[in-house]
């Protein structure tokens, strides 16, 4: 019997590198491969670029607007999702604040010749108060940000972020609500009430963590996708 296929979505300015230790660590329980969000310019789309690439049955984990084309995957193909994980995401439209933010940050990105997707204060705000000082880890993530670049973040600020909740009660494969305790972007608080809404839903909250978890802590966030893989699909 051959290992089920596992779609691991990456955030903003993420690539495959965000889940290396995820692939290698999961090898053996499931097919990890790593989906491509950076070419097309919605929220429909994105989703739809997953799903071609997908076989008729798999497991989908997404993190951060990852997990945000995930949901927008369960609302348009929920029979071909066996086992779902949501991390460090929302179902939550940006408000106003937010959206500024994303405006100004797109602003500066359009008007600099020098890309910087994760500056400073990008980092002050990602990264759990431990792991602030981590110099690998930080530089990790600004390759990731200056292989990308510019034009990929325009366009993946760009995706609408919906208001997903009404749709969460309708999910029922086994599912992971995953976040980092000290996730400043996505918070634990939003996480909780996600596991609430989704019937067959765990909660794992992970110490020693901001917002990216499969990075700042990846044993763990492994640990938890194992977990998932190995109960019973509906």
């Amino acid at each position: 019997m051959s290992l089920p296929q596992l779609i691991l979505v990456p955030g903003l300015l993420n690539d495959a590198d965000l889940w290396r230790e995820q692939v290698a660590a999961l090898s053996d329980v499931a097919r990890p491969e790593v989906a491509d969000i950076t070419q097309s310019e919605t929220l429909a789309a994105l989703a739809e670029d997953v799903l071609a690439r997908a076989e008729v049955r798999f497991a989908l984990a997404g993190f951060s607007l990852g997990g945000i084309v995930a949901l927008e995957i369960m609302r348009r193909a929920p029979e071909r999702v066996s086992h779902l994980a949501l991390l460090d995401t929302t179902p939550l439209p940006d408000d106003p604040d937010r959206a500024a933010e994303r405006a100004r940050l797109v602003a500066t990105a359009r008007s600099h010749d020098k890309f910087h997707g994760f500056g400073e204060r990008m980092l002050r705000s990602y990264l759990a108060p431990e792991n602030l000082k981590n110099a690998a880890m930080a530089d990790r993530v600004r390759a990731m940000t200056k292989r990308l670049g510019p034009d990929v973040f325009i366009r993946q600020s760009g995706i609408d972020r919906p208001d997903s909740r009404a749709s969460l009660g309708s999910i029922t494969c086994p599912t992971l609500i995953l976040c980092g305790e000290h996730d400043a972007w996505t918070p634990a608080t939003v996480h909780r009430d996600m596991a609430v809404a989704i019937p067959n839903s765990q909660l794992v909250i992970v110490p020693g963590s901001g917002h990216l978890t499969p990075i700042e802590q990846p044993a763990a966030v492994s640990r938890a996708l194992r977990a998932l893989l190995v109960r019973k699909d509906h």
